[in-house]
């Protein structure tokens, strides 16, 4: 009997260094993992790829080479290699049929690193959310807000959706309306708002510039004017037509008018 509890004791002990050895290895595992990303990050040579390369490769080698450490620990602990690469190989069948969505995800970042619909940096518009890439992941793809909010978008829905990117293109066509009465004097008003574009520097001059009237519309003649500008200076030239164009408009006393209804009433 002393001699079983004997052994009891010694396997106790044995299990009890395995199982701490399997903790200890996983822990300095993960920490030399995150050691080593963090050295590619800032290897001079690894930052020549694209942003986008850059953190799609990062995603990937810290999940790669998570899993070794965890088959490392499990070896360690006496789980044999054979019966691992079967368990495996069984498990990933029942995982893969569980976790559709996230190998459609994988195939999805991998679509955007290959197609490239968008980079790190650009300002994209998809599936009803619009802001800046922050980061293009194995999985997910990282979205800035104009109010800072971070969105996570699925590489999978992205990968197969419409996206409008604002930033491809190095310049853009600004599109404004602007309403004015139905008494003012139509080429006053263009001449006012083509002055208005002549004063401004943001303007690309040597595109074509676009002002017509183009809509009678209840309570307004609505006039278009169309110009090209730098892709970086869009909002800011946007901002300026509509306040410069509003001055103009009270100087010459050009009335822009609010929706009205008139009434008539018969006895």
């Amino acid at each position: 009997m002393d001699k079983f509890f004997d052994k009891l004791t010694d396997l106790g002990i044995d299990s009890g260094f395995k199982l701490l050895g399997f903790f200890v290895i996983l822990f300095v595992g993960f920490k030399i993992v995150k050691l080593i990303i963090k050295i590619i990050n800032k290897d001079r040579r690894f930052k020549l790829f694209d942003k986008s390369v850059q953190s799609f490769i990062s995603s990937f080698l810290n999940i790669f080479l998570k899993c070794i450490v965890l088959i490392t620990s499990l070896a360690y602990i006496g789980v044999p290699m054979t019966s691992m690469i079967t368990l495996l190989g069984t498990a990933s069948l029942a995982i893969g049929l569980a976790l559709q969505g996230g190998l459609t995800n994988m195939v999805g970042g991998l679509m955007i690193l290959i197609f490239r619909p968008f980079k790190v940096g650009d300002w994209i518009e998809s599936n009803g959310i619009s802001g800046c890439v922050d980061n293009i992941t194995v999985f997910y793809t990282e979205i800035s807000t104009l109010d800072s909010t971070k969105v996570v978008l699925p590489n999978g829905s992205l990968a197969n959706s419409n996206i409008k990117n604002f930033t491809t293109n190095r310049k853009r066509k600004l599109c404004v309306d602007f309403s004015v009465s139905y008494d003012s004097n139509i080429d006053e008003v263009k001449k006012i708002l083509n002055k208005v574009i002549e004063n401004e520097d943001l303007v690309l001059k040597d595109e074509e510039v676009f002002i017509r009237l183009t809509q009678h519309s209840d309570s307004a003649l609505i006039f278009t004017v169309r110009v090209w500008t730098k892709n970086e200076d869009f909002w800011t030239l946007k901002f300026n037509l509509l306040e410069n164009v509003k001055k103009a408009f009270d100087e010459n006393e050009i009335t822009i008018p609010f929706p009205q209804m008139d009434v008539h009433l018969d006895k």
